[in-house]
């Protein structure tokens, strides 16, 4: 009888703090209009995610002007950073997912350079804990990781020019397919270990417990995360498929990188898989990131054997003269490699 009656008492404060916050705000002549939005979205409510309405208000102030945009960014992030409530934590987070999903380029814009120092721990939660009762306890080691996935959802944002996961992406998405063909195998190596820590990072949300089960507003997080790892699989998609026209242009660095970072994502498959219950079938995605690691592989057992029988040719005949082709490797493999002869010594 007494967790409950405890429990009930800690609602109360939560209830009597949010309308104190709200009368506050509404009173004050400083007060802007989106803080009364924001308080109204991140109550102390243990279990309830923000209302539609009030993260349809914050995301309204993104059509508006960049000051505006800016102000509702700099609130959520000061909103965050100075609570030491979980569940209020957890709903600041997912406040800042939504507008990653569905946010304007200017919400984007302000989100991507805040702070402006930058910084691995920006959000600031890595010690976050709220050791009131078990159950916010045990909240904290989810505001831990979520913030931590924010942050590494931004930063690899950053590195492919667009956000990943945004509704409103669509037409950048479509160019950065294109332009992978383009880009350096250095840079599409880098974007492709950004994408696989980014699924790592998925991986370590905290084991489902009761309160997972019990409670909307952390079912709410697993079902967005959820969608991400969609979006997040099909950006690794199209760079694994582009590194397949590749593998004959890669060298023995490169190959080994790629071979790795692959590894590193199968590693992954079976505790995802155990995590959601995607309706879309990620059988076709697992199977395109395993057949270039398989021929990598083989090619690396054939340059073996090849060098091998290199050296032991070599030993025979170490003065005769080189007659051979060399390839001016392109990019891409779509691209014709042109033969140059040597000449003779």
């Amino acid at each position: 009888m007494g967790r409950p009656s405890a429990t009930k008492f800690r609602d109360i404060v939560g209830m009597i703090k949010d309308k104190a916050s709200q009368s506050r705000a509404a009173l004050s002549p400083l007060s802007k209009p989106h803080v009364m939005a924001l308080l109204r979205a991140t109550t102390h409510h243990p279990s309830t995610p923000p209302e539609e309405k009030h993260l349809l208000e914050l995301l309204s102030y993104g059509r508006q002007s960049r000051s505006a945009a800016s102000a509702v960014i700099e609130s959520l992030m000061d909103r965050l950073q100075t609570t030491g409530d979980a569940p209020v934590a957890v709903k600041c987070l997912l406040t800042i997912h939504h507008i990653i999903r569905r946010g304007s380029f200017i919400l984007h814009d302000q989100l991507s350079v805040f702070p402006w120092a930058g910084g691995r721990n920006y959000l600031k939660l890595s010690n976050f804990r709220d050791g009131r009762t078990s159950f916010t306890w045990e909240i904290s080691s989810y505001v831990r990781w979520y913030a931590r996935y924010i942050e590494d959802l931004l930063s690899t944002s950053r590195m492919l020019g667009f956000f990943i996961c945004s509704n409103l992406s669509i037409l950048e998405k479509k160019k950065s397919e294109e332009a992978v063909t383009g880009r350096l195998n250095s840079h599409l190596l880098r974007d492709i270990d950004s994408l696989v820590y980014l699924i790592e990072d998925t991986c370590k949300m905290p084991e489902s417990t009761t309160h997972l089960h019990t409670t909307e507003l952390l079912r709410r997080v697993k079902s967005l995360v959820a969608e991400d790892h969609v979006f997040i699989m099909n950006e690794v998609a199209v760079r694994v498929k582009e590194f397949r026209e590749r593998l004959g242009l890669l060298n023995f660095g490169e190959s080994v990188e790629l071979v790795c970072a692959l590894k590193r994502l199968e590693t992954c498959e079976e505790k995802l898989s155990t995590m959601f219950e995607l309706k879309v079938s990620m059988e076709s995605l697992w199977g395109l990131v395993r057949e270039p690691k398989c021929n990598l592989r083989k090619g690396e057992e054939v340059a073996e054997r090849r060098v091998v029988r290199g050296s032991e040719s070599a030993r025979y005949d170490r003065r005769r003269t080189l007659r051979s082709t060399e390839l001016v490797n392109f990019s891409s493999g779509r691209l014709l490699s042109l033969p140059i002869s040597l000449a003779e010594e």
